[in-house]
């Protein structure tokens, strides 16, 4: 048989394979056509996955730090490097497809019936095994491994967006701890001078020992806030440094005031059908829904006939040392078709496998859609309410810093007692915490949407 007409056979054979998986549709959308709150924006107005990290946040000590996590981070190195190994096992199944071309030297020495011995030696190119792909088995799972790279690449937009938001969010509450410690050691030295005095009127017989020890309570309140905030910060300054992959380091630019730091650029919403489909995590959600749909293929393919190709083209003689000589030239063509017939159901079980998990596969999809959805929810709650609670508190403030001064001048003036300041004092240093944290989650709220919208995965335009 001439091999050229084999290999024309073959690739017409190859030509009119058939793909069995079955048609790929995205699910519709479980969410609701609109989100809530979401207030309508311009439409010149940059869409969060969009816009780079760096146009985003304003301040200049939070892009350093963005960038040196993006540098340093471990969990974005291990991301990056699954999509490495995704890859090169995309390669090992797209390579499946193709015949293995082997260079090889055999030798066989066999007894005769006569008493002799019967030599054989070979030296050629053997392609062992090769499969026609005639119903798409080999396909759909190169194509299945295909989707996998897909989704790994998307986890790693994935990772870097949770990083980058992370970041930013930590920075916030390290600025909110540090405004939080000011504003504790300032109240710690205010009672520190309110205990000296009422403990000379006390000494003095001006004060009853009463009023002596609500000083001394307020005071020990005071120290007991410095030493949670302090431990606070540490915590929260080793929590940054994890996400940085390294030490703070020592020269940074100043961060921004914490009552600055929520005027981010204000990010249009969209409607979820166009929103939610752009963030990664989505989108790796329906490369693993595209691979489990193609492996039900591969399974189908399993039920039809197999066929493979085993060939050889070389030298052959009866001497090893005539082996290279002109005139010993050999070659071998063996085909194989096999057909399952029985298999106690493991193909029946492989495909149900695969059907199953392409229903898996469906359901963690709109689960991601519906998770994606509740995130922007909220972070739209967020940006609706938090800004008007803030002013409320700011004015809160002010009424309790007015409410402290005239309880102390009541107290120094004898027309009201200790109790009165002291409740004074009380509720004006939980208003200045109450502002600060208020504060801190006004722009954290802010970066959150940034983050939930699909925004901070793209690299700088510079670097692009």
């Amino acid at each position: 048989m001439n091999p050229r007409l084999i290999l024309g056979a073959a690739a017409a054979m190859l030509a009119g394979c058939v793909n069995l998986a079955p048609d790929y549709e995205r699910p519709t959308a479980p969410v609701a056509a609109q989100f809530p709150a979401a207030a309508a924006s311009a439409a010149t107005t940059t869409p969060a996955a969009d816009l780079d990290w760096q146009n985003f946040f304003t301040d200049e000590r939070q892009k350093r730090l963005i960038a040196l996590a993006l540098a340093n981070n471990r969990d974005l190195r291990i991301a990056a490097l699954n999509i490495e190994a995704t890859r090169a096992q995309a390669a090992v199944r797209d390579a499946d497809r193709w015949p293995t071309l082997n260079a090889g030297l055999t030798g066989s020495r066999q007894p005769t019936a006569a008493g002799g011995i019967n030599s054989l030696y070979t030296a050629g190119l053997q392609v062992t095994a090769y499969e026609l792909d005639l119903f798409g088995r080999l396909r759909n799972l190169s194509d299945a491994a295909a989707a996998q790279v897909l989704a790994s690449e998307e986890a790693r937009k994935s990772v870097q967006i949770s990083l980058v938001a992370a970041v930013a969010n930590a920075q916030l509450a390290l600025a909110a701890d540090d405004e939080l410690l000011r504003v504790t050691q300032q109240t710690l030295a205010s009672r520190e001078d309110s205990y000296r005095l009422i403990k000379l009127r006390f000494d003095s017989g001006a004060s009853s020992e009463l009023d002596l020890r609500q000083a001394e309570s307020l005071l020990e309140t005071a120290r007991v806030s410095v030493a949670q905030v302090t431990r606070q910060r540490a915590l929260d300054q080793n929590a940054l440094a994890l996400l940085l992959g390294q030490s703070l380091p020592d020269e940074l630019p100043a961060a921004t005031a914490l009552d600055a730091a929520a005027g981010l650029p204000e990010l249009p919403v969209g409607l979820p059908s166009e929103v939610l489909v752009r963030r990664p995590d989505v989108r790796q959600a329906e490369q693993q829904l595209i691979a489990a749909n193609a492996n039900i293929g591969a399974a189908r393919a399993a039920f039809f006939p197999r066929i493979t190709l085993t060939g050889s083209a070389g030298q052959a003689s009866g001497h090893l040392s005539d082996l290279f000589k002109s005139g010993h030239s050999a070659w071998s063509f063996a085909p194989q078709l096999i057909q399952p017939i029985f298999d106690a159901g493991r193909n029946q079980g492989n495909l149900d496998l695969a059907k199953a998990n392409r229903d898996i596969a469906v359901a963690q999809y709109e689960r991601a859609i519906q998770t994606a959805f509740r995130e922007v929810a909220d972070a739209l709650a967020g940006r609706a309410t938090l800004g008007e609670q803030l002013r409320a508190q700011g004015r809160l403030l002010e009424a309790e810093q007015q409410r402290s001064r005239l309880a102390e001048l009541r107290y120094r003036n004898g027309a009201s007692s200790y109790l009165e300041f002291l409740d004074a004092q009380r509720s004006l240093f939980a208003a200045q915490q109450a502002l600060l944290q208020l504060q801190a989650q006004s722009a954290q709220n802010a970066v959150t949407l940034y983050k939930v919208l699909g925004g901070g995965w793209q690299p700088p335009a510079a670097s692009r």
